[in-house]
């Protein structure tokens, strides 16, 4: 990271604080997943504060936001579309907001940090019991042996999450 001149006691980087020491990382992309997200808001106001630039990407119509760090992607209906998109176009220095599992595990394979709703975070080493434990449920499921959805969105959930996009947001930005 950049360090500040000695001369410079107001903490902005000068020019030879820049010059003289390892560059800055680039910044990184939140790209949100954004049908059905319930953390729309709380991205929108971590991504204000650090100022990140955010895609929210859905095949759906969602409300644009007025911030000019938010933009939208709006992606053709069918399967997969948002996902595809937002694969195929994040880096390893970026962060993925999204509850779909194989869209993790394709972000997370490009070196993406990625992060649900909840604020669990998926990594190399935990995506691939979230990939199997997906894929139980769907069986069981589909043979009836359980029914119903998963639990509902609590209070702790979104204050787990903005906790968890804060940490990784500080962590991008520190290059790690």
């Amino acid at each position: 990271t950049a360090r500040f001149s000695p001369s410079d006691m107001s903490g902005h980087r000068t020019r030879s604080s820049v010059t003289e020491h390892a560059a800055l990382p680039e910044a990184p992309v939140i790209y949100v997943d954004a049908d059905a997200c319930p953390v729309k808001e709380e991205v929108e106001r971590v991504a204000e504060r650090h100022g990140l630039a955010v895609w929210m990407v859905s095949n759906g119509g969602i409300r644009p936001s007025r911030n000019p760090l938010i933009r939208n992607k709006l992606v053709p209906e069918g399967p997969d579309a948002a996902d595809d998109w937002i694969a195929e176009t994040c880096e390893p220095k970026d962060i993925v907001i999204t509850r779909d599992i194989p869209l993790a595990d394709r972000c997370v394979k490009r070196g993406a940090a990625v992060i649900d709703h909840g604020g669990k975070v998926f990594d190399e080493q935990s995506i691939g019991m979230a990939l199997a434990t997906r894929d139980l449920m769907t069986q069981l499921r589909d043979t009836g042996t359980i029914t119903g959805g998963g639990r509902s969105f609590t209070k702790q959930d979104r204050s787990r999450f903005l906790s968890e996009l804060e940490t990784i947001v500080r962590r991008k930005q520190r290059g790690l």
